[in-house]
């Protein structure tokens, strides 16, 4: 995805203004269908909400709260991701929208009641097409401030009835997209004794630690977190190795777990990985040249969207009733996908993320066919 042009202004001081109309050929591009711009003087609240696709149903993603470094990043961030959501829902069977928020600051200085009942506010004012969860600097918790205003928010506690922390199942089908890549790469799909790097031990990352620590594998962990790290050695008995030294590792597997784009020319070239299976979203920093350097790297990448769906899965099942087993058993089918979409890239002599994307592009082709007769 191109970058939002350096000169492109989002908002004044006194109030959100569109100082450069180019926003409409972004979303244009990119097919979106609303952005909304949200701010609250009173609460310091400052947010976008970007509503991708609703084909298939209302959009559903999480909100990041991140103190971004500035107004543009928060745009080009909210636009990949909300993207990104739509495919991730498709590709995953689900009825569900592409949709992603994100509210821009400082969350340990900004947060609070007022904040995030005002958001709720004019996620209301949607009218359902949109529902929120939790993402990056956001929890449960905020979410319970969130349904004071409205309905549609999802990732509840589970004394709301609500599927609580959804990082497990987003690290439980991480996993299953990386077992079934070693499935494609070494003819067997078991993780013991194979070398993986985990870059990033958050929420996600630190369950896909554990699950690899059950699995026997040999784990090599980055973080800026220095305590993270250290309760991840002490853990999982896992070898802590400097982050500008992660690209660098002779190991079998690289797992990006933390923020997006980390997939570029000069981070590719470095790889000594057969895999790349990962929690973050929208790794490749440009999808139509990091693809192919990949594939041409002879490195199998496992498509972000596809494997990191757990959290998706998770929360859209609390529509249904919300039962943790129920949610684990969607996400294993991430294996099977996995396979399906390896196999297709090499059939297709098509890099991985284009060969899921016109999987995910195919459902959301025949749903919007469908609805449009009579």
């Amino acid at each position: 995805m191109p970058k939002i042009p350096s000169n492109y202004m989002l908002a004044t001081k006194e109030n959100t203004v569109l100082e450069d109309a180019r926003i409409f050929s972004h979303m244009t591009e990119f097919e979106h269908e609303q952005v909304m711009l949200c701010q609250d003087k009173a609460t310091g609240l400052k947010a976008i909400i970007a509503i991708h696709n609703t084909c298939l149903g209302p959009g559903l993603g999480g909100t990041r709260f991140f103190n971004y470094r500035s107004e543009t990043d928060a745009l080009n961030d909210v636009l990949r991701l909300s993207r990104g959501m739509t495919y991730k829902a498709s590709i995953s069977g689900l009825n569900l929208g592409g949709a992603k928020a994100v509210i821009i600051g400082d969350p340990h200085k900004l947060r609070s009641e007022g904040l995030f009942r005002k958001f709720g506010r004019f996620i209301e004012n949607l009218n359902g097409k949109y529902i929120t969860a939790e993402d990056v600097g956001t929890t449960t918790g905020d979410m319970e401030y969130i349904q004071m205003e409205t309905r549609h928010v999802v990732g509840l506690p589970e004394r709301k009835g609500g599927g609580g922390d959804p990082s497990p199942v987003t690290a439980y089908g991480v996993f299953m997209g990386m077992k079934a890549s070693a499935k494609y790469v070494y003819g067997t799909d078991s993780l013991n004794g194979k070398s993986v790097t985990v870059q990033g031990i958050g929420k996600v990352g630190w369950h896909l630690v554990e699950f690899l620590h059950k699995e026997g594998a040999r784990i090599f962990v980055s973080d800026i977190n220095q305590n993270r790290l250290k309760d991840a050695a002490a853990t999982f008995n896992a070898t802590v190795v400097e982050e500008k030294d992660i690209f660098d590792l002779n190991s079998d597997i690289f797992a990006p777990c933390a923020m997006g784009a980390i997939l570029n020319t000069d981070s590719i070239n470095r790889l000594k990985c057969k895999i790349v299976a990962g929690a973050a979203n929208n790794q490749l920093e440009h999808e139509d040249i990091h693809g192919p350097l990949i594939k041409e790297k002879n490195i199998v990448y496992a498509p972000d969207f596809l494997i990191n769906a757990g959290g998706l899965i998770n929360v859209y099942s609390e529509h249904t009733g919300y039962n943790r087993e129920i949610a684990l058993g969607q996400a294993e089918k991430i294996y099977d996908t996995t396979l399906e979409i390896l196999k297709k890239a090499d059939d297709d002599g098509i890099h991985t993320q284009k060969a899921a994307t016109i999987l995910a592009e195919n459902r959301l082709n025949i749903i919007r066919n469908v609805r449009s007769t009579i």
